[in-house]
Protein backbone atom coordinates (compact mmCIF):
# COMPACT_ATOMS: atom_id res chain seq x y z
CA UNK A 1 0.00 0.00 0.00
CA UNK A 2 1.33 3.63 -0.74
CA UNK A 3 -0.20 4.77 2.26
CA UNK A 4 -1.04 4.36 6.04
CA UNK A 5 -4.82 3.79 6.53
CA UNK A 6 -6.76 3.67 9.37
CA UNK A 7 -8.81 1.10 9.15
CA UNK A 8 -7.91 -0.96 6.05
CA UNK A 9 -6.22 -3.37 8.49
CA UNK A 10 -9.33 -3.85 10.86
CA UNK A 11 -11.57 -4.33 7.97
CA UNK A 12 -9.57 -6.71 6.93
CA UNK A 13 -9.32 -9.00 10.21
CA UNK A 14 -13.14 -8.34 10.67
CA UNK A 15 -13.69 -9.38 6.90
CA UNK A 16 -11.75 -12.79 7.22
CA UNK A 17 -13.16 -13.75 10.80
CA UNK A 18 -16.85 -13.09 9.55
CA UNK A 19 -15.44 -15.28 5.96
CA UNK A 20 -14.20 -18.46 8.45
CA UNK A 21 -17.03 -18.24 10.76
CA UNK A 22 -19.39 -18.51 8.25
CA UNK A 23 -17.75 -21.73 6.35
CA UNK A 24 -17.85 -23.48 9.75
CA UNK A 25 -21.65 -22.40 10.56
CA UNK A 26 -22.26 -23.59 6.70
CA UNK A 27 -22.42 -27.27 8.02
CA UNK A 28 -25.95 -27.01 9.34
CA UNK A 29 -29.11 -26.78 7.11
CA UNK A 30 -31.90 -24.00 8.47
CA UNK A 31 -35.15 -22.95 8.22
CA UNK A 32 -36.44 -19.70 9.28
CA UNK A 33 -40.04 -18.84 7.54
CA UNK A 34 -40.28 -19.45 3.93
CA UNK A 35 -36.53 -20.12 3.61
CA UNK A 36 -34.47 -23.07 3.87
CA UNK A 37 -30.67 -22.20 3.85
CA UNK A 38 -27.35 -23.23 5.02
CA UNK A 39 -26.62 -21.44 8.75
CA UNK A 40 -23.39 -19.42 6.92
CA UNK A 41 -25.97 -17.48 5.01
CA UNK A 42 -26.74 -15.16 8.10
CA UNK A 43 -23.14 -13.91 8.25
CA UNK A 44 -21.82 -14.08 4.61
CA UNK A 45 -24.24 -11.16 3.10
CA UNK A 46 -21.58 -9.42 5.73
CA UNK A 47 -18.64 -10.27 3.57
CA UNK A 48 -19.81 -8.51 0.59
CA UNK A 49 -21.46 -5.53 2.14
CA UNK A 50 -17.39 -5.48 3.51
CA UNK A 51 -16.59 -6.04 -0.37
CA UNK A 52 -19.10 -3.16 -1.20
CA UNK A 53 -17.44 -0.80 0.95
CA UNK A 54 -14.23 -2.12 1.09
CA UNK A 55 -14.00 -1.72 -3.43
CA UNK A 56 -16.14 1.79 -2.54
CA UNK A 57 -13.56 3.96 -0.58
CA UNK A 58 -10.01 2.04 -1.56
CA UNK A 59 -10.65 0.86 -5.05
CA UNK A 60 -10.60 -2.88 -6.71
CA UNK A 61 -7.21 -2.88 -5.85
CA UNK A 62 -7.81 -2.33 -2.01
CA UNK A 63 -10.66 -5.25 -2.75
CA UNK A 64 -8.42 -7.17 -4.20
CA UNK A 65 -5.32 -7.89 -1.42
CA UNK A 66 -8.06 -8.69 1.22
CA UNK A 67 -9.78 -11.11 -1.20
CA UNK A 68 -6.68 -13.12 -1.51
CA UNK A 69 -6.02 -12.45 2.01
CA UNK A 70 -9.68 -14.12 2.74
CA UNK A 71 -8.85 -17.17 -0.07
CA UNK A 72 -5.89 -17.98 1.91
CA UNK A 73 -7.18 -17.86 5.02
CA UNK A 74 -10.03 -20.49 4.09
CA UNK A 75 -7.40 -22.37 2.49
CA UNK A 76 -5.56 -22.57 5.90
CA UNK A 77 -8.53 -23.56 8.26
CA UNK A 78 -9.45 -26.63 5.47
CA UNK A 79 -6.00 -27.89 5.77
CA UNK A 80 -5.72 -27.98 9.64
CA UNK A 81 -9.62 -28.87 10.19
CA UNK A 82 -8.55 -32.17 7.70
CA UNK A 83 -4.92 -32.42 9.71
CA UNK A 84 -6.42 -32.70 13.16
CA UNK A 85 -9.28 -35.08 11.89
CA UNK A 86 -7.54 -37.47 10.60
CA UNK A 87 -4.64 -36.88 13.92
CA UNK A 88 -5.45 -40.45 16.02
CA UNK A 89 -7.94 -39.94 18.72
CA UNK A 90 -7.02 -40.00 22.52
CA UNK A 91 -8.74 -42.98 24.99
CA UNK A 92 -11.33 -41.68 26.00
CA UNK A 93 -12.70 -39.18 23.59
CA UNK A 94 -15.35 -40.45 22.08
CA UNK A 95 -16.44 -37.66 19.48
CA UNK A 96 -14.85 -38.56 16.50
CA UNK A 97 -17.85 -39.31 14.58
CA UNK A 98 -19.90 -36.33 15.80
CA UNK A 99 -16.54 -34.33 14.48
CA UNK A 100 -16.66 -35.98 11.68
CA UNK A 101 -20.16 -35.56 10.65
CA UNK A 102 -19.86 -31.75 11.29
CA UNK A 103 -15.91 -30.66 10.71
CA UNK A 104 -15.30 -32.96 8.21
CA UNK A 105 -17.70 -31.61 6.14
CA UNK A 106 -16.04 -28.43 6.56
CA UNK A 107 -13.27 -29.40 4.43
CA UNK A 108 -15.63 -29.44 1.47
CA UNK A 109 -17.62 -26.50 2.33
CA UNK A 110 -14.41 -24.40 2.44
CA UNK A 111 -13.52 -25.41 -1.09
CA UNK A 112 -16.99 -24.95 -2.31
CA UNK A 113 -16.57 -21.32 -0.93
CA UNK A 114 -13.14 -20.66 -1.96
CA UNK A 115 -13.84 -21.28 -5.01
CA UNK A 116 -17.78 -19.78 -5.39
CA UNK A 117 -15.98 -17.07 -3.15
CA UNK A 118 -13.23 -16.01 -5.20
CA UNK A 119 -15.22 -15.53 -8.47
CA UNK A 120 -18.21 -13.89 -6.66
CA UNK A 121 -16.13 -11.44 -4.94
CA UNK A 122 -13.89 -10.18 -7.73
CA UNK A 123 -17.68 -10.01 -9.57
CA UNK A 124 -18.81 -7.94 -6.93
CA UNK A 125 -16.01 -5.65 -6.87
CA UNK A 126 -15.75 -5.50 -10.56
CA UNK A 127 -18.92 -4.44 -11.37
CA UNK A 128 -19.28 -2.10 -8.35
CA UNK A 129 -15.73 -0.28 -9.66
CA UNK A 130 -17.15 0.06 -13.32
CA UNK A 131 -20.35 1.20 -12.18
CA UNK A 132 -19.04 3.92 -9.84
CA UNK A 133 -17.44 5.45 -12.71
CA UNK A 134 -20.31 5.28 -15.26
CA UNK A 135 -22.17 6.85 -12.69
CA UNK A 136 -19.71 9.43 -11.35
CA UNK A 137 -19.75 8.91 -7.84
CA UNK A 138 -23.46 9.36 -7.89
CA UNK A 139 -26.61 6.94 -6.73
CA UNK A 140 -24.30 3.94 -4.55
CA UNK A 141 -27.42 2.16 -4.03
CA UNK A 142 -27.41 1.44 -7.41
CA UNK A 143 -23.32 0.06 -7.14
CA UNK A 144 -23.99 -2.15 -4.06
CA UNK A 145 -27.34 -3.74 -5.30
CA UNK A 146 -26.36 -4.23 -8.45
CA UNK A 147 -22.76 -5.53 -7.60
CA UNK A 148 -24.33 -8.40 -5.26
CA UNK A 149 -27.19 -9.47 -7.52
CA UNK A 150 -24.62 -10.62 -10.19
CA UNK A 151 -21.50 -11.54 -7.22
CA UNK A 152 -24.35 -13.14 -5.15
CA UNK A 153 -25.48 -14.82 -8.13
CA UNK A 154 -22.65 -16.29 -8.97
CA UNK A 155 -21.47 -17.54 -5.66
CA UNK A 156 -24.41 -18.99 -4.76
CA UNK A 157 -24.95 -21.06 -7.54
CA UNK A 158 -20.97 -22.39 -7.48
CA UNK A 159 -21.09 -22.68 -3.30
CA UNK A 160 -24.34 -24.67 -3.37
CA UNK A 161 -23.50 -26.86 -6.24
CA UNK A 162 -20.04 -27.73 -4.81
CA UNK A 163 -20.47 -28.07 -0.99
CA UNK A 164 -23.93 -30.00 -1.69
CA UNK A 165 -24.35 -31.99 -4.90
CA UNK A 166 -24.63 -35.25 -3.58
CA UNK A 167 -25.23 -34.65 0.17
CA UNK A 168 -28.44 -33.04 -0.39
CA UNK A 169 -31.66 -34.30 -2.32
CA UNK A 170 -31.73 -32.35 -5.40
CA UNK A 171 -35.49 -30.82 -4.43
CA UNK A 172 -33.77 -29.66 -1.32
CA UNK A 173 -30.39 -28.20 -3.22
CA UNK A 174 -32.81 -25.98 -5.65
CA UNK A 175 -34.54 -24.27 -2.75
CA UNK A 176 -31.35 -24.13 -0.58
CA UNK A 177 -29.61 -22.05 -3.89
CA UNK A 178 -33.09 -19.93 -4.43
CA UNK A 179 -33.45 -19.52 -1.18
CA UNK A 180 -29.57 -18.39 -0.16
CA UNK A 181 -29.45 -15.98 -3.72
CA UNK A 182 -33.18 -14.30 -2.35
CA UNK A 183 -31.84 -13.64 0.97
CA UNK A 184 -28.20 -12.80 0.67
CA UNK A 185 -30.18 -9.88 -2.19
CA UNK A 186 -32.50 -8.91 0.12
CA UNK A 187 -29.89 -8.59 2.79
CA UNK A 188 -28.24 -6.29 0.73
CA UNK A 189 -31.25 -3.96 0.22
CA UNK A 190 -32.45 -3.82 3.68
CA UNK A 191 -28.39 -3.21 4.08
CA UNK A 192 -28.46 -0.09 2.23
CA UNK A 193 -28.82 2.56 4.38
CA UNK A 194 -26.13 1.13 6.86
CA UNK A 195 -23.60 0.86 3.60
CA UNK A 196 -24.03 4.21 3.10
CA UNK A 197 -23.00 5.36 6.64
CA UNK A 198 -20.63 3.68 6.44
CA UNK A 199 -18.69 4.53 3.48
CA UNK A 200 -19.07 8.28 4.45
CA UNK A 201 -17.84 7.22 7.53
CA UNK A 202 -15.11 5.45 5.80
CA UNK A 203 -14.16 7.93 3.14
CA UNK A 204 -14.54 10.62 5.45
CA UNK A 205 -11.72 9.21 8.45
CA UNK A 206 -9.19 7.89 5.54
CA UNK A 207 -9.96 10.74 3.21
CA UNK A 208 -9.91 8.81 0.23
CA UNK A 209 -12.34 7.83 -2.72
CA UNK A 210 -11.03 5.50 -5.80
CA UNK A 211 -12.49 5.87 -9.01
CA UNK A 212 -10.74 2.65 -11.18
CA UNK A 213 -10.11 3.14 -14.91
CA UNK A 214 -8.09 0.18 -14.95
CA UNK A 215 -5.95 -2.42 -12.87
CA UNK A 216 -8.68 -5.76 -12.97
CA UNK A 217 -6.41 -8.24 -13.36
CA UNK A 218 -7.34 -10.29 -10.18
CA UNK A 219 -4.43 -12.03 -9.96
CA UNK A 220 -1.83 -8.71 -8.71
CA UNK A 221 -1.94 -8.48 -4.90
CA UNK A 222 0.22 -4.50 -4.92
CA UNK A 223 -2.48 -1.94 -4.46
CA UNK A 224 -0.23 0.59 -6.33
CA UNK A 225 -0.81 -1.75 -9.49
Amino acid sequence: MNKNYKLYDLTMGLFVAILIISNIVSTKIVAIGPFTFDGGTILFPIVYIFGDVITEVYGFKGSRRIIWVGFFSLALMSLITWIVGVMPSAGGWNLQESYNNILMTAPRIAIASMIAYWFGEFTNSFVLAKMKVWTKGRYLWTRTVGSTIFGELIDTLMFCTIAFVGLLPNSLLVTVIISNYIFKVCYEVIATPITYSVVHFYKKTEEIDVYDINGFNPFKINMTK
